[in-house]
């Protein structure tokens, strides 16, 4: 069996078993150390979203039986992609893969918040009303399904490595349970960090309820876009505990924090709020940004 066989045929064991490795370590840190105190009961939310995340792991592995690893594995199979087409070496075309695909997820996030009709779907991430590492996994059905052809069409473009998909499956997983975790870290080395990696201190300012704030501090794993692309916002104008989780105008914890109305939530009214540029950034903004 080549190391490619073996990594398709055990990539869902190899994902869950990551998954539920960094989960168990974040929600112990979460009662350890949390960094907010929980508006709602962690029972009710959790059945929620991990409940979300069941209905989203079945649907995927119904309409895309092989994963991001088959295409790969196809794309490495019939030659295709930049990487393949310019004979990059797998040393190198592993990171640069997943660097790729990073800058793809972050590019990904931006335009679900500035397409009206694709934030109708992405608000239902942003509409828990607290902020744990289960809230790193609540998304729309309907999302999911559109993130994972992008993640395919990204693939066959660069060429990927089987590799390289496995460890960016596996860094999306645990770095979004990492930078939605309700955790505390020291400040020193939160600001150390943030210079490559997504903290939650910084993630959660694009949690706030403020627009401006929400449409800031994109990237899920490096910090390096929103440092590039001018989205990066230090801290929120309420302080990291004074600031409101959540959307305006849904606040409700049966529309929001149980899965029927999760799923209905896209085709409710009010679907433009929190979409970039709905509210300009004033000079205060800007200087909150430095």
């Amino acid at each position: 069996m080549s190391f490619e066989q073996f990594v398709i045929g055990n990539e869902p064991l190899i994902r869950v078993g990551f998954f539920v490795g960094v989960f168990a370590l974040v929600a112990l840190w979460e009662l350890a150390s949390p960094r907010r105190v929980l508006q709602l009961p962690r029972a009710q939310r959790w059945a929620s979203n991990l409940g979300i995340v069941l209905l989203n792991t079945v649907i995927v592995r119904l309409l895309f039986p092989t994963a991001a690893v088959g295409m790969a594995a196809l794309g490495v199979e019939r030659g295709w992609g930049l990487l393949n087409h310019f004979a990059v070496p797998f040393w190198l075309a592993v990171p640069l893969a997943v660097v790729a695909m990073d800058f793809v997820i972050w590019m990904q996030h931006v335009m679900v918040h500035a397409v009206p009709a694709l934030w109708r779907l992405h608000r239902v991430h942003h509409a828990d009303l607290d902020y744990d590492l289960t809230t790193g996994a609540r998304f729309h059905p309907l999302e999911i399904v559109l993130s994972m052809g992008i993640k395919f069409a990204t693939i066959a473009l660069l060429g990927a490595p089987v590799l390289a998909v496995v460890v960016f499956e596996v860094l999306l997983s645990a770095c979004a349970l990492f930078n939605h975790g309700n955790i505390r870290l020291p400040d020193g080395v939160d600001r150390a960090l943030r210079w490559f990696l997504v903290t939650p201190d910084m993630h959660r300012v694009h949690h706030s309820v403020e627009d401006d704030e929400s449409n800031s501090n994109f990237g899920f794993n490096l910090t390096w876009w929103d440092r590039l692309f001018g989205t990066y916002r230090e801290q929120p104008r309420g302080g990291q505990l004074g600031m409101v989780i959540g959307i305006h105008g849904h606040a409700d914890p049966h529309e929001v924090a149980r899965l029927p109305g999760m799923l209905m939530l896209p085709f409710k009214s009010r679907g433009t709020d929190g979409a970039i540029k709905r509210r300009p950034f004033t000079e205060h903004d800007a200087g909150a940004n430095h």
